[in-house]
């Protein structure tokens, strides 16, 4: 089993739930791979549990075989999911994939509210359920809507690492190969782990790896969430290819626009696709765009899907991935950046604490990330460019920083300009200007 990486204050949070006297109903959901099921071992590691892997049919009989091998009692119990439960009162109990159980018995979350309330409440009992189908556990276990409502002392959805939590994973890379490793593995642990250095080398061999999991892992995540696979695949390779107003989508994957909007919204609530609006904007706004959630999905799409054939025939160069990679890295560096002004924004390393930052877009001006403090009307408008930056074109961006800004209307407002590059000359004198800069440079001490 890889090394445990990161999740400290989840990890925190959850063997305190666990370790408390009184009863517990613990909800951990998230996309798959994110590493559910390794947060749970790793909380309940030394403690006597049962931990079991829901699948397609037959669990209660499944479910007591797994029980009966830490806790041979449970022979002995009468052969339902109450008496099985009864003979589990004030144990650790861990239920992952637990949607499998509502698909083989939708009746099993009315049965589960019963045991609760009659018999576990009052115990020690300690119920973990894990779900990778978000829509499933937001619907039918986490909504008011459902018999376990109210029952829950604690959910948590759990999202990609960091960043800067890859360099835990590879403590002796540079900045920069760290940067190509996530655009790729976003902070999904499962793909971090298959990743090794030199990441160029690596992936070239990955692909012509007759068994590379690149080949079906998309479809493997959408099966389990969709049976309409096709459609899907279509509005997400639009999304991956630039297209991120329904417009632009409903032309590319030539659907019309009252079919692309259900689609859009399960694709939402599934976590494989985010809304953004300029931060100067309500959530409602018109102007709202989409974007892939994770560099993983946005790098198949890019590079995996359209190239399947030659991967498959093993004539694919790698190269082809490369040249194009810096570009494609673009986006990738804005998230960066954004989670490194966060980090800055924490440690108070900047001219205010901003309580808000996204983008911001009008027509054909963008600014990549714009941090407020509405109260104190403080803002702070950032660049980030995934290059090397002379002086002078460093100052360029920032005085055209500047010009955008204007453009935002936020008229008696205190201001101030950054840019966030791979490496920027003259940085020293550029903040002696009054300008905010930064780039891999500054990376190692805020990590």
């Amino acid at each position: 089993m890889s090394r445990f990486v990161n999740r400290r204050e989840e990890l925190k949070s959850l063997k305190k739930h666990l370790e408390g006297k009184g009863f517990e109903l613990i909800v951990i959901y998230g996309r798959r791979r994110v590493g559910k099921t390794r947060l749970v071992l790793e909380a309940v590691k030394g403690t006597s549990h049962v931990y079991y892997l829901a699948v397609e049919g037959e669990n209660l009989r499944h479910f007591r075989e797994t029980a009966e091998r830490t806790f041979p009692e449970v022979r002995y119990a009468r052969e339902d999911w109450e008496g099985t439960l009864h003979a589990l009162k004030g144990k650790v109990i861990v239920i992952d994939e637990f949607p499998n159980l509502i698909k083989e018995n939708p009746g099993i979350l009315s049965l589960f509210q019963r045991i609760i309330d009659t018999d576990l409440s009052n115990s020690g009992t300690k119920l973990v359920l894990l779900g990778s189908s978000v829509s499933m556990i937001t619907e039918k276990v986490l909504s008011y809507k459902s018999p376990l409502y109210g029952r829950r002392t604690g959910s948590l959805k759990l999202r990609p690492m960091s960043f800067f939590s890859l360099r835990e994973f590879f403590p002796n890379a540079a900045w920069k190969e760290l940067v190509e490793v996530h655009g790729l593995t976003d902070g999904i642990p499962f793909y971090i782990n298959r990743v090794r250095l030199p990441f160029w080398g690596w992936l070239e061999e990955e692909l012509s790896n007759p068994v590379s999991f690149f080949r079906d892992e998309v479809d493997f995540l959408l099966r389990y969430e969709f049976t309409e696979v096709s459609t899907y695949k279509r509005i997400l390779e639009a999304i991956a290819n630039g297209k991120t107003t329904p417009k632009e989508i409903r032309d590319f994957a030539r659907m019309r626009h009252s079919d692309l909007s259900p689609y859009l919204r399960n694709l939402m609530e599934t976590g494989f696709v985010v809304r953004e609006v300029p931060i100067t904007e309500r959530e409602s706004s018109k102007k709202g765009r989409y974007y892939l959630a994770d560099n993983f999905l946005a790098f198949w799409f890019r590079f995996i899907y359209p190239n399947l054939s030659p991967i498959e025939e093993g004539t694919f160069d790698v190269e082809t991935i490369r040249r194009d990679y810096p570009h494609y890295l673009g986006p990738v560096f804005e998230k960066i950046a954004r989670e490194f002004l966060i980090k800055l924004n924490k440690r108070e390393k900047l001219p205010f604490k901003f309580t808000r930052i996204g983008r911001w877009w009008h027509k054909n001006e963008e600014i990549d990330l714009v941090a407020l403090n509405e109260r104190e009307k403080k803002a702070l408008f950032v660049e980030a460019k995934w290059k090397d930056l002379s002086e002078r074109e460093a100052t360029r961006i920032l005085k055209d920083v500047e010009r955008k800004a204007k453009l935002v209307r936020l008229d008696g407002w205190e201001k101030y300009y950054g840019l966030i590059a791979k490496n920027i000359e003259g940085k020293e004198e550029l903040r002696e200007e009054g300008w905010l800069v930064w780039d891999l440079g500054d990376f190692p001490h805020y990590r």
